[in-house]
């Protein structure tokens, strides 16, 4: 089967720098993680590919192998290559270099696995921030065998194929003489030890999935989609590896009251004629707090009304924003036979043709100008 192009399953370019493929990865990896997709086959291939791919692309030498000759494999060198996997680059540096190809010192470890969850806040917590209980499940040290993946807690053994050193030396004959070159122990995987009786609770991983409990605090002014890192709070690393981050996802909750564009909030409210026409004092609930507001006499339908520092704060800081209150002029459905009187004799003292009413509406042509 061909390998995957590691370009193309990161969906980066080929001059794509360190960080372009770490985040790339990060990304892929949070979507088709198994924790994400709990018993979806087609999301783990994905996720083993995009592992696969971040292995090669985020190795120099892996990255540079694939680069010329397609593919990461370290037995990989010229079309016909009689000097085997080093080609060149190797048979310079052993005549012309150092004179003999060095090994370098091993990590024994693994990294642990990046957790991606899901938090859902209210507006009111938004405005002060809130510490959440969450749960989630990841990968934790087994307590059977501390996470040396041996029965009993044993320390794994020194593999006797490379002495511990993760890499064999192989030796090849050419027009040139010797050529001694390093590739991967085929025992240990590259580990430098091996498990011989792997522990029976985590089959010799170090690390079971478990069920787990944290405090995670998400800052004022956050707003949906949000994504807060907590570096460490992942997957526990086994050896010499570092532990995974926790990345949770803010989701504000609607609130009915308003409608949120950043840091402002809008609402709006009902008045009735005669308070649009001599004006009044509202008390309105706002976030938190009631918001008085001043209605001016003539105030007409759809004025705004601006309170600053009444909105939500901004989440790296500064004043709140603000709230905007846009007043409707509320038309009653029903009035009785004095409300009536009354607004005909309105419309009288105010020089305007009295309404004669009917049946489509309740003044009819109601304060039409002469």
């Amino acid at each position: 089967m061909a390998v995957k192009d590691p370009y193309e399953v990161l969906g980066v370019g080929r001059n794509a720098s360190a960080d372009e493929i770490k985040s790339a990865f990060r990304k892929l990896a949070r979507k088709y993680h198994p924790d994400v997709n709990p018993n979806n086959k087609e999301a783990e291939e994905k996720f083993k590919e995009v592992q696969h791919a971040y292995e090669i692309l985020s190795d120099d030498e892996k990255r540079q192998r694939f680069d010329q000759f397609g593919t990461a494999d370290e037995q990989a060198g010229m079309p016909g290559d009689f000097f085997g996997g080093g080609g060149f680059g190797d048979l310079f540096d052993m005549f012309f270099g150092q004179g003999q190809p060095q090994s370098r010192p091993r990590q024994s470890g693994r990294d642990g696995e990046d957790i991606q969850i899901a938090v859902e806040v209210t507006l009111d917590e938004v405005l002060t921030g809130i510490e959440k209980t969450v749960r989630y499940r990841k990968s934790t040290l087994c307590d059977t065998c501390k996470g040396t993946g041996a029965e009993g807690g044993a320390k794994p053994e020194t593999c006797a194929t490379c002495g511990g050193q993760g890499q064999v030396a192989r030796t090849q004959q050419t027009f040139f003489g010797q050529v001694r070159t390093m590739s991967t122990c085929p025992t240990c995987g590259g580990q430098g030890v091996v498990i011989k009786n792997p522990c029976k609770e985590c089959r010799g991983k170090g690390t079971r999935i478990e069920e787990h409990e944290t405090q995670v605090k998400i800052p004022p002014g956050v707003d949906t989609g949000a994504t807060i890192r907590f570096t460490g709070y992942g997957g526990d690393a086994v050896g010499q590896g570092r532990p995974g981050s926790l990345y949770v996802i803010v989701q504000v909750l609607d609130d009915p009251r308003f409608e949120r564009e950043g840091a402002d909030l809008f609402t709006a409210t009902d008045i009735s004629f005669v308070q649009a026409t001599l004006g009044d004092e509202l008390e309105l609930p706002g976030l938190a707090e009631s918001v008085k507001i001043k209605i001016p006499p003539g105030t007409q339908p759809g004025t705004i009304f601006r309170q600053r520092g009444m909105g939500v704060p901004r989440l790296h800081g500064g004043a709140r924003g603000d709230l905007h209150v846009e007043v409707n002029v509320r038309v009653p459905k029903k009035i009785s036979a004095g409300q009536e009187k009354l607004l005909r004799e309105f419309a009288e003292l105010s020089g305007e043709d009295v309404p004669k009413g009917d049946d489509g509406g309740i003044f009819g042509g109601f304060f039409k100008k002469k």
